[in-house]
């Protein structure tokens, strides 16, 4: 029992390293000031920006060292590189020291590489400790470092609201201070126990709860992110927030007084009964349909045309049956996924038209996202709304918050409702395009608003669903690799994008001497960049669309399979 409290005592540690190591949010709050103290054009600053996101390109270094070093020195060398990184910019950004553009590149990118091996130290840790529930503890965790922007600005509002400089100090110091609170719980991990069906249930339980206490972070922060009426009430709005984030370690205590009343949750709940089913059994029968795919692949290939029909609408039957040999159909067939989880080395990977589909519809639609919140300061700027830079930079990362948390929907609603997770992500994209349209048709500041609330939870959804659906197409065994070539079109997108906006902001702008910092106001500074953005998510969502068709069979194949195998194992 102390081994079941110890790995809550992880899930909660975990949510506080991610909470507080989501620092790329707040890049915006001091890129103006950043901007002109380097004296340097919008140009040069989105290469900075791409610098910080050109970080994950070199996320696998924090595998390589996992196979040499314990976890704990992975987790303070991220510390140590995000107090390395930010620190230096601190002291640039504040006059103290001056150094020369290419010094603070490397700056910007070592703070961007602690990001990932932060994720990577949660990453391994959910998967360890929570072996049949590693979605819903990913998606739970990972959920939480989009509410780092926010709780930032807390922080900056209680301490000193008039420097933004002070961002970069934070940013620098506070992920150090996480990591040794984090030790203690880390150190202790408990040794690997299987758990019972009923165990998993609990747990699952557990994070129902979790996920509630979540929702009300998120609300909190939403509501009183961005207050800044006087340094007092700041202060005590910030110490809410750390209340609420000490909340869930009350969790270890239930988990031991469980016992006492164990009878009784279960005779009031009837879990076996339950109306739902939470991802946990699904889990289960995901590892067992791995571990016998080669068998399940030989049944599937003995299925025969009317079962293979079976699954498909009358409307989409008369289609595929009319237009057998139109490109249409070739599109969604030609070397179509058979099975779900079925493991995809590099080179199979990279020759697979389902993973370019997918790779597509992240360039197109959550790598906006992230590119947009990058220029949110000069977006705010150009449209004569400064002063709102903290409270949008707020709202963007509640509701990356209220996205991620969202992506576990599918998993527990999946008993009443079920739905293929890459049509998820086509409902996921939509919200982004409807923004930049919305954003390129108007520049008030309920449109702005209004604009950055939907990017945000988009962008967040697809953030957080993107590990599951690379682990669930192309196999859970080569997940690493996998997802870490997937985000390479991060750092691709953060260039293209950031360069594209930035030609149009400079085209655009006036400047009043060579030695000042090129500034443009107005519409017409993002009008371009929000047309030529909408039009690329409509790419992203149209390629997503297709990915949802060409998977929806193989979907719905694990779907009945996992239906068969809970009415045989029950």
């Amino acid at each position: 029992m102390a081994g079941q409290s110890r790995k809550w005592m992880i899930l909660v540690a975990t949510i506080w390293i991610q909470a507080f190591t989501g620092t790329n949010f707040d890049f915006s709050t001091y890129s103006s000031d950043l901007k002109s103290v380097l004296g340097i054009s919008q140009v040069q600053l989105n290469y900075l920006a791409v610098a910080s996101d050109l970080g994950k390109v070199f996320g696998w270094s924090s595998g390589l060292a996992l196979l040499y070093f314990p976890l704990w020195t992975v987790l303070f060398a991220a510390a140590i590189m995000g107090f390395v990184g930010y620190g230096v910019q601190w002291l640039v950004i504040t006059n103290v020291v001056s150094l020369p553009y290419i010094l603070v590149f490397l700056c910007c990118l070592l703070a961007g590489l602690s990001i990932c091996w932060f994720n990577t130290v949660c990453f391994v840790l959910c998967i360890r400790n929570f072996p049949a529930n590693r979605s819903l503890a990913l998606s739970l965790t990972v959920s939480f470092n989009g509410v780092s922007a926010a709780l930032y600005t807390l922080a900056y509002n209680a301490i000193n609201p008039i420097s933004t400089q002070l961002y970069l100090l934070l940013n620098a110091l506070i992920p150090l201070i996480v990591s040794f609170a984090a030790l203690i719980p880390i150190l202790r991990q408990p040794p690997l126990e299987p758990l019972p069906p009923d165990g998993v249930r609990r747990d699952s339980l557990m994070f129902l709860l979790l996920n509630i206490l979540a929702v009300l972070n998120g609300v909190y922060l939403l509501l009183f992110g961005s207050k800044t009426s006087d340094v007092t009430s700041a202060r005590l709005l910030f110490g809410g927030s750390i209340l609420l984030l000490i909340l869930p370690l009350c969790l270890p205590g239930l988990v031991y007084a469980r016992n006492w009343y164990l009878h009784n949750v279960h005779s009031s709940f009837r879990l076996e009964g339950s109306g739902f089913i939470l991802v946990d059994v699904d889990e289960l029968e995901i590892h067992k349909g791995m571990a016998t795919r080669e068998a399940s692949l030989e049944g599937y290939q003995l299925l025969n045309d009317d079962v293979v029909r079976s699954a498909i609408t009358p409307d989409q039957k008369s289609f595929i049956e009319d237009d057998n040999g139109s490109c249409c159909s070739k599109l969604i067939t030609r070397n179509q996924l058979g099975m779900l989880g079925e493991e995809h080395p590099l080179y199979l990977l990279l020759c697979r038209s389902d993973f370019w589909l997918y790779y597509v519809a992240y360039f197109c639609g959550g790598t906006i996202g992230l590119v947009y919140s990058n220029n949110l300061g000069q977006i705010a700027q150009s449209l004569g709304q400064s002063s709102e830079t903290t409270t949008l930079v707020t709202l963007y990362s509640s509701f990356s918050f209220f996205g991620r948390l969202l992506s576990a929907t599918p998993d527990y609603i999946r008993a009443k409702f079920y739905f293929a997770r890459t049509g998820w992500l086509t409902v996921a994209l939509l919200p982004t395009t409807i923004a930049l349209f919305l954003l390129a048709s108007s520049g008030s500041l309920s449109a702005l608003q209004a604009g950055t609330a939907l990017i945000g939870l988009s962008s967040g959804f697809i953030f957080a669903a993107a590990v599951s659906i690379t682990s669930e197409l192309f196999g859970p065994n080569s997940v690493g690799v996998n997802h870490n070539i997937l985000i390479t079109n991060i750092p691709i997108g953060s260039l293209v994008y950031g360069f594209l906006a930035a030609l149009v902001y400079e085209s655009h702008s006036m400047a009043g001497s060579k030695t000042e910092s090129v500034i443009c106001m107005g519409r017409d500074c993002y009008f371009l960049t929000f047309v030529w953005w909408g039009c690329l998510s409509v790419i992203g969502l149209a390629s997503s669309i297709v990915l949802f068709l060409r998977t929806r069979r193989a979907y719905q194949r694990f779907e009945q399979d996992r239906i068969t195998s809970s009415m045989l194992y029950s």
